[in-house]
């Protein structure tokens, strides 16, 4: 396997970290520093960073100011949202639910949801999804 790395950009000047490998180390602590030191964070209400990234499977930190507001949308994997820190309202047309930190909850492809940021709050987005036809099996 052949390491991915993200390279620097001006937007990110620390950009340069591997993404995907045969083991990839991810420091969270040290990557919300970042994401909460960038302008993107002090100019917008939100800001992420991609953690991993390989096929069919992408995580994402992403840190929220309060109020910050994701619109409904749908996506065609499936997710997982774990908080790290602070408090959200997760909403989807199958529930709705308030999670806090170590809270996490699921998702299936193709069901539209939202999020509201309760105050700033830091949570791990996780994005799956496998080639049409194809099914996970564990043994």
């Amino acid at each position: 396997m052949q390491e991915k790395h993200n390279t620097d950009t001006i937007r990110r000047p620390q950009g340069n970290r591997m993404i995907d490998g045969l083991r990839v180390n991810i420091n969270l602590p040290l990557l919300i520093d970042q994401i909460k030191n960038e302008k993107a964070w002090e100019f917008s209400d939100r800001n992420a960073i991609t953690v991993f990234k390989t096929d069919g499977m992408r995580i994402v930190l992403v840190a929220l100011h309060k109020g910050a507001h994701i619109m409904e949308h749908r996506i065609d994997d499936i997710i997982s949202l774990q908080v790290l820190d602070g408090q959200m309202q997760f909403n989807s047309i199958k529930q709705s639910a308030e999670l806090n930190k170590g809270q996490m909850i699921t998702l299936h492809e193709g069901i539209p949801y939202s999020l509201l940021a309760m105050e700033e709050t830091v949570f791990l987005l996780t994005l799956t999804s496998w080639p049409e036809g194809e099914n996970i099996r564990y043994k």
